[in-house]
C-alpha cells in the first residue's frame, strides 16, 4: 500500500546504503551514500531500527550516525527475548508449550519483579512464549543479579483444593506407576522429569507415595522453579531497548536538537515497551510525527 502511494504520488525512489549523516554549524545539509556519493536535503527521517532482526537492515548503523552527530546513544541491549537457563530439563522438554500457567519471576532475595498468566514454551536453551518474553522486559543486571523464573502450574487450585486431588488420584490409581498416574494433571513430555525434581521414582506405585512425597508434589505443583542464567543474543529478541536518548528530540515533531532537519522515529530511539502492540504503536506514531515533521521542514526550506 506504502508503495502504490509513493508511485501514485510520483514520488522518487532510491535504494542506496547511507554511511553517514552530514551537517553544518547544527543544519543538516544531506548524506554520504556507500558509493561515495553525495546526496543533498534539507531533511531526512532516521528509522534505521535497532540492533534486532539484522536480517531486515537493522544492525546498529543508526546509532553510530546518530553519535557523529552529537546524540548520546543509551547502551542498547535485548528486550522481549527469550531466556536461557542451566537447568538441563528444560531442553529434555524441547517443544512443550504450557498453557493457562502462572509466572512469577524473583530476584535472589526473592523480591518478585514481574507475574502474570498465559503460555510459555521451553526449549533447548531455556525458556520461550508470551509469558517469558514479558518478564524479560522487566529482568536486568543478569551480571550482578540471579534470577528464577516460579512457575504455578496448576493457578486455579489453592494449595487445599488441589492436595485433595493429589489424594484421590493416587488413591484412584493406587496400582499404578507415577509415571503412569499424572497424566491427568501434567502434560506427558512434563511428567518424568517433575518426578525427578520431586524425588519420586517414577516405578514407584502410587500407593505406596508417602505424605512427604506428596507434600513436595503439591509444593512443585504450585512453584516450580526454572533457573535464569541470561537473555539470548539481542538479534533474537523483538525489541532492543536503548538508543538515542529521547530528551535530545522534540516530541512533537521527532526533530533532533542536535542537528535542525534531521527527524527521527521508530526504534532508534531509547524507547521500548511490553508486548501487546505498543512496540508497533511507538513505531507508527514517532514515523508519522517524524514525516510530518521533515515534511514541513523540507516546505519551509523551499
Amino acid at each position: 500500500a506504502l508503495y502504490r502511494e509513493l508511485r501514485r504520488r510520483k514520488v522518487t525512489i532510491r535504494q542506496a546504503r547511507v554511511t553517514a549523516i552530514r551537517a553544518a554549524d547544527g543544519v543538516l545539509t544531506g548524506l554520504e551514500l556507500e558509493n561515495g556519493e553525495f546526496f543533498p536535503c534539507g531533511a531526512a527521517v532516521l528509522a534505521t531500527g535497532g540492533l534486532s532482526y539484522p536480517a531486515t537492515g537493522s544492525t546498529g548503523d543508526g546509532y553510530r550516525i546518530a553519535a557523529e552527530l552529537g546524540h548520546t546513544i543509551v547502551e542498547p541491549r535485548a528486550s522481549l527475548v527469550p531466556l536461557e537457563s542451566p537447568d538441563s530439563f528444560c531442553g529434555r522438554m524441547q517443544g512443550l508449550s504450557l498453557r493457562n500457567i502462572r509466572l512469577t519471576v524473583r530476584d535472589e532475595r526473592g523480591k518478585i519483579a514481574f507475574w502474570d498468566q498465559g503460555e510459555m514454551l521451553f526449549t533447548h536453551f531455556g525458556l520461550s512464549g508470551p509469558l517469558v518474553l514479558s518478564a524479560s522486559a522487566h529482568m536486568r543486571d543478569f551480571e550482578k543479579r540471579t534470577w528464577t523464573c516460579h512457575l504455578d502450574l496448576k493457578p486455579a487450585l489453592d494449595e487445599p483444593t488441589l492436595d485433595a486431588r493429589l489424594v484421590r488420584d493416587l488413591k484412584d490409581g493406587a496400582n499404578l506407576d507415577m509415571s503412569n498416574r499424572l497424566g491427568a494433571l501434567l502434560p506427558r513430555k512434563m511428567i518424568p522429569v517433575f518426578l525427578e525434581v520431586c524425588a519420586i521414582p517414577g516405578e514407584k506405585k502410587a500407593r505406596d507415595v508417602t505424605r512427604e512425597e506428596r507434600r513436595r508434589m503439591l509444593e512443585r505443583l504450585k512453584d516450580f522453579p526454572v533457573r535464569v542464567s541470561g537473555p539470548r543474543p539481542v538479534e533474537e529478541a523483538i525489541v532492543t531497548s536503548g538508543g538515542i536518548r529521547v530528551s535530545e528530540v522534540n516530541p512533537r515533531t521527532m526533530e533532533s536538537r542536535k542537528v535542525s532537519g534531521l527527524f527521527l522515529a521508530g526504534e532508534v530511539l531509547d524507547v521500548d515497551a511490553f508486548t501487546g502492540g505498543y512496540n508497533l504503536q511507538l513505531a507508527w506514531a514517532t514515523g508519522r510525527a517524524a514525516g510530518e515533521g521533515a515534511a514541513a521542514h523540507g516546505a519551509e526550506g523551499a
